[in-house]
């Protein structure tokens, strides 16, 4: 159980966080949303304790992680995994090595970036980039990818790390439709296989509302819904976006939709596990 008690992050004169407190079981997937400049990314950086909070706690499984230093906070970064939108890969490495970075805590810095890495270690990573349909890229120069395929890596980087939370802030914000549905796929796959907890930042209701298992919406840094996507109704949309709530929800195109199907036509469950070992393989 990772748990978070009157979490608030301040900056000057304004809360970006207020008083989130929320309960998430191991295992589940959840989807944050909310309007730019919500709380949404401040949230997830200070679960994994990139940004300090101004108050509150944060736990897991009645560890306090808000208390923890030195090499037990590095170890609680490998637990919780980040992914971020803007990928994060060093360019002039292969996608093997930037994928084996994710070992950096088992190893050290020095030993990464000389590649000190065990025979078992590498075939750990080229299983990992294998269920990301990426195991054919292992040798090729990462900045040749292209935003999809480097996104997949970044999965690949995290799964390495062994983590029992993988946090992905806004994966698919700058991806293509067919791109974000495979890596949306991927990370659901990830949830339900391994029983990793996926927290998700996600800048389209349809997304939230077809992958996730329940929902944060924040407003002003503020947490105003939490429920199952159900729940999520327009007028709650509403509450969470204001004015721009209709338009979320009358999009026709999202993205996560393919080839104009609307998101009443969405696939169910079943299907989407399926069709994200079919992309995966095609990829």
């Amino acid at each position: 159980m990772l748990t978070t008690e009157k979490l608030t992050k301040s900056f000057k004169t304004r809360n970006a966080v207020s008083d989130v407190s929320l309960s998430i079981p191991q295992g589940q997937m959840v989807g944050v949303i909310g309007r730019s400049g919500a709380g949404k990314s401040t949230l997830l950086r200070m679960v994994n304790r990139l940004a300090e909070p101004t108050d509150g706690r944060i736990t897991f499984e009645g560890r306090d992680v808000t208390a923890l230093r030195g090499s037990a906070l590095l170890e609680w970064r490998a637990t919780c995994a980040m992914v971020f939108q803007q990928f994060n890969l060093v360019g002039r490495l292969d996608v093997l090595t930037n994928v084996l970075t994710g070992r950096l805590y088992h190893h050290g810095f020095v030993a990464s970036m000389l590649q000190l890495f065990t025979a078992s270690e590498r075939a750990f990573a080229i299983r990992a980039l294998d269920r990301l349909g990426m195991a054919h890229t292992a040798l090729q120069q990462a900045d040749t990818l292209s935003g999809g395929q480097m996104q997949r890596v970044a999965i690949a980087r995290a799964l390495v790390q062994e983590p029992r939370i993988l946090l992905a802030d806004e994966p698919i914000a700058s991806l293509d439709p067919l791109n974000a549905k495979v890596v949306m796929d991927a990370l659901r796959t990830i949830n339900r296989e391994d029983g990793i907890t996926v927290v998700c930042n996600l800048h389209t209701l349809d997304t939230a509302r077809s992958y996730c298992d329940r929902i944060i919406g924040l407003k002003d840094g503020v947490l105003v819904f939490d429920g199952t996507p159900e729940m999520l109704t327009q007028e709650m949309a509403r509450e969470i976006y204001g004015a721009e709530a209709d338009g979320a929800f009358a999009e026709g195109l999202t993205s996560t939709s393919l080839g104009g199907v609307p998101a009443k036509q969405r696939l169910t469950e079943r299907d989407l596990a399926k069709n994200a070992q079919l992309g995966m393989a095609a990829s």
